[in-house]
Parts: C-alpha cells; structure tokens; sequence
C-alpha cells in the first residue's frame, strides 16, 4: 500500500529508535517518507554488531513496562512485545551466597508488590529497610519532582539513606538507568525513572523487559520492513551532509551515497547524533545558539563484555546484579545469560559496565579477564574464569552526561520544517530508548502541524545566513 500523494515529502536522518520511530509514524500519517543512515544497518546505538560470523548487539538492553510509546510503536510493525521480550517483575538480585542483596517483587497488585519485595528482602538491614521505605514514601508526597536540581548522591544524603542500600541499589540502579555517576548524575531525572519503576501505579509499568531478539530485529528491521510495505525509501550507507532553503520553503539535502534522485523535502527530521546535528545546523544563522547548545553535551560510554563458555553454561537467574568496584578489579555491574533469552546464544554471558570512562581505558584482553575473575568469584564457580572466547564492545559515546539541570532542546528549531529527534531532546527521561521513541513520534506530530500551515508562512527568508554552497556540500 503507497502513501498518499498529497502528503508531505519528508526526510528523515538517522536510522537509529529516533528516526526509526518519526518514519513509521509520519507514513501513518501519509506522509512520504525517505529514511536515510550513513551506517550500513539501522539501530545506531541499539544495533548488532558481527562478532565471531554472529550478531551481537552493541550493548544489553533492560526496557520498563512504563514504555509505552517503544511497545505501541513495536505493535504498530508486526512485533509482539510479550513473544519478543523476556517479561520479569521488578527486581536487584545479587549472586547468591555473596555480600549483595535479594530483593524481588512477587507478581502482586502495585504497590502491594513492592511491599513485599520490602519484608522478603534479604541482605537487608531493618535501618535498611526503613532508609528505602521512608525515601520512596517521601518521593511519592513529592510528586517525584524537585523544586531545585541537584546530583542523586545529594540527595540520598538529604534523605539518610544508609550506605548499605546506596551501594547495593541506588547507585547501581542510578548509573543503570542514567549512566552517569550519582555524584553529578540529575535527581530530577533520576526520580522520574524511579516513577515508572519503584513508584509505578502499575504492577506491569514496573516489569522489567529483557529481549529476546537482537535490538536489530527488535524494532529497527521491523520498521524498515513496515516502511517498504507503505510505499517508503529506506536507504544505507546514505549521509546527509548539510541542507540548504529553497525560495519555496523547502529543504534541499546534500546526501553521499546512492542518494534518492529528487533532493528537495517539505520537512526535514535530524535523527542524528548531537554533534552531528550541530554541524548541521551550524551553518544557519538562526540554529547557532542551538549548535552551540548541541556542541556543549558531556557524554558517557557503556562497555559490554561478551563471554562465550562451553554449551549448557547457564546462570540460575536471567540476569543479576554485580557490586562493581574498579580499585579492586571489579567492573561488571550486570551480568546476563544470553543463552535464556535466546537458544542459539547457549553458554554466553554478557556484562555491562555502564559510565564506564575507566573501563574503556583498559586494554580490552585486561577489562575482560577482570570481568571473567569477578564471575568466578561471585558465582563460586573457576570455570567462569577461562571462557572460550571475549568480545569487548564499547561506545563511547553511549548516551549524553544526564547532569542536574541540563538544557535538552525540544524537537522544533528556528528553521521552519526542520526539526530535532533522539534521546537528547526534552524529555523527563534519560538517554533511553523509550526517549528516542517518544522524540520521533514528537517530531512526526510537530510536522503533522507544520504540515497544515500556508504554504506562505512556511517559507524561510533567505536572510537566514546559511551560504548554499557550505549547507549542502
């Protein structure tokens, strides 16, 4: 089935969640949609990566039941989220046996079930116990908001929270879901995470959701294929290099690659990343303060430390908790058993190490013997200590420093018909892939209004500044 052809011609770059998600929602709209990634496969930071002649994916990926733009979204391509993820209640397990904690909502009516996890805890002391009830029950008079900013470490303190529990929960679950440490880590964001998780009305909103298929295949694959169905282009290996105005309103798109051979957009969506988006729109006079905002984004990396063992190597659990401490050789903060989640992936473990600027300084072969000592360790188990095989993957710039008070811009610029996508837009979110979904779907409903504009009052003066020669170069 084609789109109309009375919709608006719009380009999207970037073929990661963000830019997934403005195409698939545009097209519902009627739009005609050109998708476009510099890459050779879709996803950006949540795609697959050859190791070994298997997929793997760049890095592990938890969901929260709470999102509900990413599972509309994977519905509305032909993905059923219950067959396509591993469904598990809210829960920070550690190894059994070590100096963690077990702490697991049972499948109880919220907050009935938090209550619970509450009393059967273990490895928690009453004053434990007492520090995370009194902090949730605070945050919930609070509204999960804050009048002023400040770093979650501030906080906790604020709120007496014992050391035990800030080591074994709050700050595993803050560098988790913010990758940024709790000393310059935002509370505000961190309390909307906790919201939707620990303070979530619905038992289901709090479901942790482990995929089962690789983050390609997840939503990125699936779009594309939704795309093509729908009369869309979708094209790799295509980059946008810059964009200049027409006297019309419209946009012309310097692409590289195999570019489609009409250049000229109603819209344009800038799905890439931060600092690529400032380049591109730091030709335009009226966006430089916007580039310049881009421009000064911090970012952390997450590295993730594939190790394969022999088949019928499985953990208890799906995934668990690891305490994490660098000066000791400890990195791993979370291990998974892939081989649960996906049969063709049997005997394999993958650990992550999230706000991992250390971590990646390491030679990998060391980073991931350190990794393999710790599991030997915690799960009391030498033969963990020699996997078959180690891949380490890193990215650098995983997601942007998630600091108190940091300006993140909305999905409209100056430029008229040019507008922003991904998980560093305005959102009460962090970097995830719940913010990237929710910024696409934003962008596609800003065009859907820019779309009902005269033509007139869509037009940009060229006054702009933007020299043609260097926008589309």
């Amino acid at each position: 089935m084609s789109v109309p052809e009375t919709g608006l011609k719009v380009l999207v770059a970037g073929g990661g969640w963000a830019g997934c998600a403005a195409a698939v929602e545009l097209v519902r709209q009627g739009a005609q949609v050109t998708l476009v990634e510099s890459a050779r496969s879709l996803g950006g930071r949540a795609r697959g990566v050859e190791v070994r002649g298997r997929m793997l994916d760049n890095g592990q990926h938890i969901l929260l039941g709470a999102y509900g733009e990413t599972l509309r979204l994977l519905r509305s391509v032909g993905v059923d989220p219950e067959a396509a993820m591993l469904r598990l209640p809210v829960q920070m397990r550690y190894p059994v046996g070590g100096t963690g904690m077990d702490f697991a909502a049972p499948r109880l009516p919220a907050p009935l079930h938090l209550l619970a996890a509450l009393l059967r805890a273990k490895g928690l002391a009453r004053a434990d116990k007492m520090a995370l009830a009194r902090f949730t029950t605070a945050a919930r008079w609070m509204g999960w908001q804050l009048y002023t900013d400040c770093p979650v470490a501030e906080l906790l303190e604020r709120f007496d929270q014992t050391e035990r529990l800030t080591r074994l929960l709050w700050r595993p679950l803050c560098i988790a879901a913010l990758n940024t440490p709790p000393e310059r880590a935002s509370s505000q964001v961190f309390l909307a995470v906790l919201r939707d998780s620990l303070g979530a009305r619905r038992r289901a909103a709090s479901d942790m959701l482990l995929p089962k298929l690789a983050m390609g295949a997840l939503f990125p694959e699936a779009a594309a294929a939704f795309l093509g169905r729908k009369g869309a282009a979708v094209h790799t290996g295509v980059k946008l290099a810059g964009m200049a105005p027409t006297s019309d309103g419209r946009w012309t798109a310097g692409l590289t690659g195999e570019a489609p051979a009409d250049p000229v957009y109603d819209a344009v969506v800038l799905a890439t990343p931060p600092w690529q988006t400032a380049a591109l729109l730091a030709p335009h006079a009226a966006t430089q303060e916007l580039s310049a905002q881009l421009d000064g984004f911090g970012y952390e990396p997450i590295a993730t430390c594939y190790l394969q063992y022999a088949p019928g190597t499985r953990l208890d659990l799906p995934f668990y908790a690891l305490e994490d401490a660098p000066a000791a050789g400890r990195w791993g903060q979370f291990v998974f058993d892939r081989g649960q989640l996906d049969a063709t992936q049997d005997g394999l473990l993958a650990v992550v190490v999230s706000a991992a600027l250390d971590a990646a300084a390491l030679p990998q072969e060391a980073l991931a013997a350190a990794i393999a000592g710790q599991l030997a360790h915690d799960f009391r188990n030498e033969t963990l200590a020699k996997p078959d095989w180690t891949q380490v993957i890193t990215e650098k710039r995983a997601t942007f420093s998630c600091t108190p008070g940091l300006a993140r811009p909305d999905n409209g610029t100056p430029l008229p018909g040019v507008f922003l996508a991904g998980d560093y837009t305005a959102s009460d979110y962090p970097a995830t892939l719940e913010t990237a979904v929710r910024s696409g779907v934003g962008a596609a409903t800003a065009i859907r209004a820019y779309g009902t504009l005269p033509r007139e009052k869509r037009s940009l003066s060229h006054t702009d500044g933007a020299r043609e020669s260097d926008s589309v170069r």
